[in-house]
């Protein structure tokens, strides 16, 4: 159990750290039904997260195998690393080309709760950056041969990490709004200016440790 955690934890931490998700909660939280907009949204961001994770845990656990140094974990961790450095190279080369949010999210002021629970579960589960890291953790939790209850508490584990910057600002939102306004602008506008290069990091980093660990399996 500790070894997958140690497994997905950093995968998590990619998925917490995506900057367009948390410019997305905070525009809701600045838009004229910013109470059902971020609500929504969060729900969808833990809905997503956890049916990714949960799908691909019970896929890997169905192909079954010689435990968690079967030969397909570590060259599916291989490929999965391999693709996410290509897309990370891709976002860095990319990075000076949008400074700014997706063309999308000038309409999230025009959102309901139905809109925005959507556009977080597609953000979260159909997105490819966080679908590839949500195959790595499901294939993590799924191909350790884990009872049903640690695998669901692995999941748990990865969803509350993977979402609390979503969270976060939508809750300290809830209590604080007056208070919370300026550093939560403070924050969109970083993110908006660097969420390419972040992001672009991010995605080598983690692509590199999965083929590492790949290559550590075989």
């Amino acid at each position: 159990m500790n070894g997958v955690i140690g497994d997905i934890l950093p995968l998590a931490i990619g998925v917490a750290i995506s900057p367009i998700p948390i410019i997305a909660a905070i525009l809701m939280l600045f838009s004229a039904h910013a109470a059902t907009t971020s609500s929504g949204f969060l729900v969808g961001w833990i809905a997503g997260i956890v049916v990714a994770v949960a799908l691909f845990t019970e896929l890997a656990g169905s192909i079954g195998g010689d435990g968690p140094q079967a030969a397909w974990v570590g060259w599916t961790k291989i490929l999965l690393g391999v693709l996410l450095v290509v897309v990370g190279i891709r976002q860095w080369r990319g990075r000076h080309e949008q400074l700014g949010p997706p063309k999308w999210m000038s309409a999230i002021d025009r959102m309901g709760f139905g809109q925005a629970l959507g556009l977080g579960f597609a953000l979260s589960a159909i997105n490819p950056k966080n679908l590839l890291i949500a195959v790595a953790a499901g294939l993590a939790i799924g191909s350790a041969g884990l009872p049903s209850g640690s695998a669901i508490v692995a999941i748990a584990i990865f969803t509350v990490i993977a979402g609390c910057t979503v969270a976060v600002p939508v809750v300290a939102h809830a209590v604080a709004e007056n208070r919370m306004r300026k550093p939560l602008d403070e924050a969109k506008a970083w993110l908006q200016t660097n969420n390419a290069t972040v992001m672009a990091v991010l995605i080598m980093v983690i692509g590199t440790m999965l083929i590492g660990k790949g290559l550590g399996s075989l």
